[in-house]
This record gives structure tokens, sequence and C-alpha cells, in this order.
């Protein structure tokens, strides 16, 4: 708390009914110079919920230690306490630093646990070795304060730069009707582009998601407008450019179209059928002439050569950053959870990103992307 009272930060502390066993209420609210808050109907000082009006204001939500229990209730969406309840109210960015015994940590259930808050963007510090609780030696000590105040000092930081940014993202494929049920599309799951809406959220931004036809759902705090078509896609992204200081163009748009599109559901004919297709509308292109002092991202999914066809295509649309990914590996890229990318600029820097979750790929995205915000 110390340390972080030195960066400048505002600290309110939340505690568990165990972590009172250790240190008292009254010695936290010492330090902080706030009432401690441990019980989530507790409305003394004020009507509001206090989780739903501290979900409001904080800048930063972090657990320091997160015990194997918490950690668990987070990643199961479990809310019986302030602490757990807030997880589920915020959409500050999360920073846990977990600790415990060396073999619960192994353990595989806490493993998944871990991997499952990874993959919903809450950043972890990694456990130290040393001497534990139990007095064992071995992994699983709490990292150091200053390494937690210095992550935690990171989390704000990003989250006041994207504060007063709009940003603008698409997601997931496009259909083209061929008829009344049948149409053209691609395996795009729109994963990458909702874990990119997600973690600008997280920043702190004002965020609209125009989606493709998906079955995920819309992250918190993310409003979201649903096409189905490229050409419902691109007047949808049109009529909401005016006012975003920064456009992702992640959405994988159909490149073709049928020319003619056929009432009703044809029979089935032994001669086949014949479809005359027509080009779509290239919406990055035309996002590219018009962008003026936004930021714009766009992507490529490439089965070959991809550094060439990325450079290429990053002059061509005039983009600030391009996001290439090698869409013919099964294991990523689309309908999986993981992704490995290329970012390139308009500078002709290149910044290689190892295969992670998309919520991680996302959040290094943003990293890359913060220095290239307007003002």
């Amino acid at each position: 708390m110390r340390r972080l009272q030195e960066a400048g930060l505002d600290v309110v502390v939340a505690v568990t009914a165990n972590a009172q066993r250790f240190v008292t209420p009254l010695t936290l609210q010492a330090l902080s110079r706030h009432r401690v808050i441990s019980n989530p109907w507790d409305l003394e000082g004020g009507t509001d919920i206090e989780h739903v009006a501290l979900a409001r204001r904080a800048a930063a939500f972090v657990i320091a230690p997160a015990t194997a229990n918490m950690i668990g209730k987070m990643a199961n969406g479990i809310a019986d306490d302030f602490l757990s309840t807030f997880y589920l109210a915020t959409q500050a960015p999360v920073l846990i630093a977990p600790g415990m015994n060396d073999k619960m940590l192994g353990h595989p259930a806490v493993r998944r646990n871990l991997d499952c808050l990874m993959e919903a963007g809450v950043e972890i510090i990694d456990p130290g070795e040393g001497y534990l609780a139990c007095g064992d030696w071995g992994p699983g000590r709490m990292a150091e304060p200053a390494q937690i105040a210095e992550a935690v000092g990171r989390l704000v930081e990003k989250s006041e730069s994207w504060r007063s940014q709009h940003v603008l993202v698409t997601a997931g494929p496009t259909q083209e009707p061929i008829d009344h049920v049948r149409f053209i599309s691609n395996r795009s799951s729109g994963r990458m582009g909702y874990a990119l809406a997600a973690a600008a959220r997280r920043r702190g931004a004002n965020v609209t998601l125009i989606s493709g036809p998906t079955s995920l759902a819309a992250p918190r705090g993310v409003y979201r407008i649903n096409v189905r078509t490229a050409e419902e896609m691109r007047r949808a992204v049109l009529e909401a450019f005016d006012p975003a200081t920064v456009v992702i163009q992640s959405a994988a748009v159909s490149d073709y179209m049928p020319r003619q599109v056929q009432t009703g559901k044809p029979a089935k004919q032994r001669g086949g059928m014949r479809l005359d297709l027509d080009v779509t509308p290239d919406i990055l292109a035309e996002l590219g002439r018009r962008k003026g002092k936004r930021l714009l991202i766009g992507f490529a999914a490439e089965t070959h050569d991809l550094k060439r066809k990325a450079q290429e295509k990053l002059r061509r649309k005039k983009t600030d950053l391009l996001v290439a990914n090698n869409v013919s590996r099964e294991e990523i890229g689309f309908e999986s959870e993981r992704n490995a990318v290329l970012v390139l600029d308009s500078r002709g820097r290149e910044v290689k990103l190892a295969e992670a979750p998309k919520t991680r790929i996302a959040e290094q995205i943003l990293d890359i992307a913060e220095e290239y915000l307007p003002s």
C-alpha cells in the first residue's frame, strides 16, 4: 500500500474473512485512510451498493496474495463475499499475485483456474521461490511488493491512456446469401475481435463492436451492433466512424458475394448450380482513405508468404498497424482460442507475438498500439 501511495495512487482495501485472521481492518484503515470493506451488504456511509459504486471508479483491481480458493471462485464466477463479487462487477484491469503452498500451486485444478483467468484477460504475477508459510521451500511465494506495485502502475497508466479513446472494433465473419437458406462465409469465430474489444474496454475506452454472426456474448460494457453481410458491416462502420479515434478492423469480411440472391430455396438439381460472384466492398481500404488522424489497425489472414503479403496490404490499405496471422495452421487462428501473429507498422517496424490465448494476444496488440494513440 505504501509503495502504491508513493506512486500517487489512492488505495481502497477490501478484505476477506480469512484475511482478517492475519491483519486487522483497523491497521489497514490507518494505512489506507479509507474505511476497509469486508461486507458486500454494508451500506455505511451512503446508500450505494459498495461493490457497484467502487467498481465504477476503480482504475485497477489487485488481489495480493491471491489464494487457491479465491482464484477458484474468480475462475468459476462464484460471488459469495465482497472480493469475489467486486471481480464480477468491475470493468477495471485486474491483476492477481498468487501465493500458496507449492503443491497447491502445481495442482491441475489450480493450473486450470489460472489458465481460465489468463484467457479472461486477468494479469498474473507469477510467484517466486522461497520459504513458504508451511516451512517448505519452493515456488508459491507471493511476488515481492515492489514487483506488484510496479505492475499495478503499468495497469493504471494503460487505463489512463485509453480513457479518452473511442474504439471501433469489427469482428467475426460475414455471410453473403445465395438464397433464403444458403450463404457464403468463412471459418472466423470472432474471438480475436471480441478479445480486442474487451481489452480496450478494460483499459477504460468507450468501445463499439460491430459483429458478424457469432455465438459469442458481447463483452461487458461494450456496445455491440449485429450485422450479417459485408455491405451491412460497411454501412454500420461508416455510421459509427465519426466519433472513433481508434478503428480495429479484425473482421473476416467475405471477399465475394453472389451477384443475384435467389428467391426461396431452389431444389437440388442433377446438373449442379452456376454461381456468379461479385467482389464485396473493401471496407479497410475505404477506412484508409478516410482515417484522418485516427489510428487504423487492420488484419490479414494468410496461408503463405505472410510477411510479404502483410507488408503489401499495409501499404495498399494505408493502415497504421497491420496484424497478420497464418490461418493454415489448424491449432491457431480461425476457430481456435489461441493465435500467433506478426504486427507491422507504417514505420517499418515488426513485432512477432508468440502463440498465446487470444485474450493475451489482444492485450499485447493494444500495448503496441498505445504508442500510436491519437492525442
